[in-house]
């Protein structure tokens, strides 16, 4: 591998499957579910309180020293501690700070602190809210805590892109180091945003599940009976590293960053293009990148949330560049993680081709899954080679990235 290769040498996640990177890859492909029905339980609205969410699994603050986690908004703290094991992985490296950045993506930054501070100003009065309310809300916290807690001085990026913003943070990542602006990034996406205003937000705009019946079944992606999708939580961290310094410390690799693709829609604030025309770019964007041809390429990670017209044009995208490829939907499990999801499944990304696995879509059979869908979707996990893999983000406003995933021998 050239210089400019970029490398990931360190993994972590605080997901609704786990509390870590094993829990969470071990339930994936055991097909188990971290979505509830009780996580708005006593909510006065009667309808809130039955919406089904995947919250973490491990509550991030007991992750953190008490007096810190109580200064961070939940989002900071999954972001913390997903950074914290992904650092430890990498066998924390001695990086020279000046070459050392961290881009962490989220969808909406502190909102449970934004909204319990709101709800403190108008039963209390201005003087009790928090004066750590700011730095608590504002959405490049995350990456300013990682970047202070591992002294990164060569930045802190934020996209902030809807559910593709990890997933860009991780296209960013790449690209510094590519650009000779860093030799190592902490690089991920995270989000804590199950609230009743959200919930309410994304049920009136027809975006969520109304699947009746267990929640644990409420996210179907690519099935015919599909209704939207389950809102998560969580954080997934990557530590990406140029090839030549990985090599320079010995360092273990887990997989390559082969190719990145970013593309808009310029069609709809909250729908994607019907053709997947955009979605369609940024797959070819990104295995231009890479150098790889679809073929090349052993299964698709989707987007895929589970909304009617969301998996439909996701799946004329992939069709139009794979073919009938293998491809797996990890949201079925963990609930869309907004903008945590496209770095937790960067992650099984990477998982997938360092294992030689495709992990099981849940919630699907060969017999339910949409007949329009017309793709190999997984249904069973499948224990065989995967040297490359491509992993779709695709957000509101029409935001795509794609991101290709080898293994250093592909």
């Amino acid at each position: 591998m050239s210089e400019i290769d970029v490398v990931v040498t360190g993994l972590g996640a605080i997901t609704p499957l786990g509390g870590d990177v094993p829990s969470t890859w071990d339930a994936l492909l055991e097909g188990r579910s971290g979505i509830r029905g009780d996580v708005l339980a006593g909510t006065e609205d009667a309808v809130l309180s039955a919406v089904p969410a995947g919250t973490m699994a491990v509550d991030p603050a007991t992750l953190l020293p008490a007096v810190q986690a109580k200064r961070l908004d939940r989002s900071q703290q999954a972001a913390l501690a997903a950074a914290a094991e992904a650092w430890a992985d990498a066998g924390a490296p001695a990086v020279d700070p000046d070459r050392l950045a961290s881009a962490i993506g989220t969808g909406i930054g502190g909102v449970e602190t934004l909204l319990r501070e709101d709800d403190v100003l108008e039963q209390s009065g201005a003087r009790r809210v928090s004066p750590r309310t700011v730095p608590m809300l504002m959405p490049n916290a995350a990456a300013a805590l990682v970047s202070i807690a591992y002294d990164a001085r060569a930045g802190a990026y934020t996209p902030v892109s809807a559910c593709s913003s990890g997933a860009e943070a991780i296209a960013m990542g790449a690209r510094l180091i590519r650009a000779g602006e860093a030799d190592v990034v902490i690089a991920g996406g995270t989000e804590a945003a199950i609230t009743p205003l959200t919930i309410a937000g994304f049920k009136q705009a027809r975006s969520l599940s109304h699947h009746a019946g267990d929640p644990a079944s409420a996210s179907r992606p690519f099935a015919a009976d599909r209704s939207g999708f389950v809102l998560g939580e969580g954080a997934a961290i990557l530590v990406l590293e140029s090839a030549a310094h990985a090599a320079a410390r010995g360092a273990r690799v887990h997989a390559v960053i082969a190719g990145a693709g970013i593309a808009a829609d310029a069609h709809h604030l909250t729908a994607p293009a019907p053709d997947g025309s955009g979605q369609a770019s940024a797959m070819r964007k990104a295995l231009a990148q890479a150098g790889l041809s679809p073929a090349a390429v052993a299964h698709v990670n989707a987007h895929a949330t589970g909304t009617p017209v969301g998996d439909t044009a996701e799946a004329l995208a992939i069709r139009e560049v794979f073919g009938r490829i293998p491809v797996t939907a990890p949201k079925a499990s963990l609930g869309h993680l907004f903008g945590a999801a496209g770095a937790i499944e960067a992650l099984i990304s990477v998982l997938s081709v360092e294992h030689g696995v495709i992990p099981p879509t849940r919630n699907l059979t060969p017999e339910t899954i949409d007949p329009e869908v017309g793709l190999d979707v997984v249904t069973e996990r499948r224990d065989a080679p995967q040297r490359a893999v491509l992993s779709n983000s695709f957000g509101f406003g029409g935001q795509n990235v794609s991101l290709v995933i080898t293994s250093e021998a592909a």
